[in-house]
Protein backbone atom coordinates (compact mmCIF):
# COMPACT_ATOMS: atom_id res chain seq x y z
CA UNK A 1 0.00 0.00 0.00
CA UNK A 2 1.24 3.45 -0.88
CA UNK A 3 -0.33 6.55 0.63
CA UNK A 4 0.24 9.93 -1.01
CA UNK A 5 -0.53 13.22 0.76
CA UNK A 6 -0.50 16.67 -0.78
CA UNK A 7 -2.40 19.92 -1.11
CA UNK A 8 -5.55 19.01 -3.00
CA UNK A 9 -5.28 21.76 -5.62
CA UNK A 10 -1.82 20.46 -6.57
CA UNK A 11 -2.48 16.73 -6.07
CA UNK A 12 -5.76 16.26 -7.98
CA UNK A 13 -4.48 17.31 -11.42
CA UNK A 14 -1.46 14.99 -11.26
CA UNK A 15 -2.64 11.98 -9.27
CA UNK A 16 -3.15 9.60 -12.22
CA UNK A 17 0.26 10.43 -13.67
CA UNK A 18 1.91 10.33 -10.23
CA UNK A 19 0.36 6.92 -9.60
CA UNK A 20 1.75 5.70 -12.93
CA UNK A 21 5.23 7.04 -12.14
CA UNK A 22 5.26 5.49 -8.66
CA UNK A 23 4.03 2.14 -9.94
CA UNK A 24 6.61 2.01 -12.75
CA UNK A 25 9.36 2.70 -10.20
CA UNK A 26 8.02 -0.10 -7.97
CA UNK A 27 7.98 -2.46 -10.95
CA UNK A 28 11.47 -1.49 -12.12
CA UNK A 29 13.24 -1.56 -8.76
CA UNK A 30 11.24 -4.15 -6.80
CA UNK A 31 9.84 -6.28 -9.61
CA UNK A 32 6.27 -5.58 -8.54
CA UNK A 33 3.70 -7.05 -10.98
CA UNK A 34 1.41 -4.76 -12.99
CA UNK A 35 -1.72 -5.77 -11.05
CA UNK A 36 -0.27 -5.03 -7.57
CA UNK A 37 -0.91 -1.28 -7.64
CA UNK A 38 -2.48 -0.13 -4.37
CA UNK A 39 -2.33 3.65 -4.03
CA UNK A 40 -4.40 5.84 -1.74
CA UNK A 41 -4.40 9.60 -2.33
CA UNK A 42 -5.14 11.88 0.61
CA UNK A 43 -5.77 15.40 -0.73
CA UNK A 44 -5.39 17.98 2.02
CA UNK A 45 -6.75 21.49 2.45
CA UNK A 46 -3.91 23.98 2.60
CA UNK A 47 -4.98 24.89 6.17
CA UNK A 48 -4.59 21.24 7.26
CA UNK A 49 -1.19 20.49 5.74
CA UNK A 50 1.83 21.98 7.48
CA UNK A 51 5.15 21.32 5.81
CA UNK A 52 8.77 22.30 6.47
CA UNK A 53 10.19 25.69 5.54
CA UNK A 54 11.83 25.99 2.16
CA UNK A 55 9.17 23.84 0.49
CA UNK A 56 6.47 24.91 -1.95
CA UNK A 57 2.79 24.01 -2.16
CA UNK A 58 3.89 21.10 -4.39
CA UNK A 59 5.18 19.39 -1.22
CA UNK A 60 4.11 15.75 -1.42
CA UNK A 61 4.49 12.95 1.12
CA UNK A 62 4.73 9.36 -0.15
CA UNK A 63 4.44 6.59 2.44
CA UNK A 64 5.36 3.13 1.18
CA UNK A 65 4.18 0.18 3.26
CA UNK A 66 5.87 -3.11 2.41
CA UNK A 67 6.85 -6.40 3.96
CA UNK A 68 10.24 -6.40 5.62
CA UNK A 69 13.21 -8.19 4.17
CA UNK A 70 14.33 -6.06 1.25
CA UNK A 71 17.96 -4.98 1.20
CA UNK A 72 18.75 -1.43 2.33
CA UNK A 73 20.47 -0.80 -1.03
CA UNK A 74 17.26 -1.80 -2.83
CA UNK A 75 15.22 0.60 -0.70
CA UNK A 76 17.73 3.39 -1.37
CA UNK A 77 17.53 2.68 -5.10
CA UNK A 78 13.73 2.86 -4.96
CA UNK A 79 13.85 6.24 -3.22
CA UNK A 80 16.47 7.57 -5.64
CA UNK A 81 14.47 6.35 -8.64
CA UNK A 82 11.26 7.92 -7.31
CA UNK A 83 12.99 11.29 -6.80
CA UNK A 84 14.44 11.20 -10.32
CA UNK A 85 11.28 10.06 -12.12
CA UNK A 86 8.92 12.39 -10.27
CA UNK A 87 11.19 15.35 -11.00
CA UNK A 88 11.65 14.38 -14.66
CA UNK A 89 8.02 13.58 -15.42
CA UNK A 90 6.06 15.84 -13.06
CA UNK A 91 8.58 18.65 -12.48
CA UNK A 92 8.35 18.34 -8.70
CA UNK A 93 11.69 19.05 -7.06
CA UNK A 94 13.11 16.38 -4.74
CA UNK A 95 13.07 19.05 -2.01
CA UNK A 96 9.26 19.00 -2.30
CA UNK A 97 9.03 15.22 -1.95
CA UNK A 98 9.20 13.25 1.28
CA UNK A 99 9.39 9.48 0.98
CA UNK A 100 9.16 7.10 3.91
CA UNK A 101 9.25 3.32 3.84
CA UNK A 102 7.38 1.45 6.56
CA UNK A 103 8.28 -2.22 6.82
CA UNK A 104 6.07 -4.79 8.49
CA UNK A 105 6.68 -8.41 9.30
CA UNK A 106 4.90 -10.83 6.93
CA UNK A 107 2.73 -12.17 9.74
CA UNK A 108 1.19 -8.73 10.24
CA UNK A 109 0.22 -8.34 6.58
CA UNK A 110 -3.43 -9.30 5.95
CA UNK A 111 -2.58 -10.71 2.50
CA UNK A 112 -0.16 -13.16 4.12
CA UNK A 113 -2.63 -14.26 6.80
CA UNK A 114 -5.26 -15.15 4.18
CA UNK A 115 -2.78 -17.59 2.60
CA UNK A 116 -2.17 -19.45 5.87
Amino acid sequence: MIIIYGIKERLHPIKAQLSDVIHRCMQTVLGLPEDKRAHRFIPMDKDDFYYPGGRTDAYTVIEIHMMSGRQVDTQKQLIKTLFQEIETQLFISPSDIEITIHEQAPLTCPQYLVQL
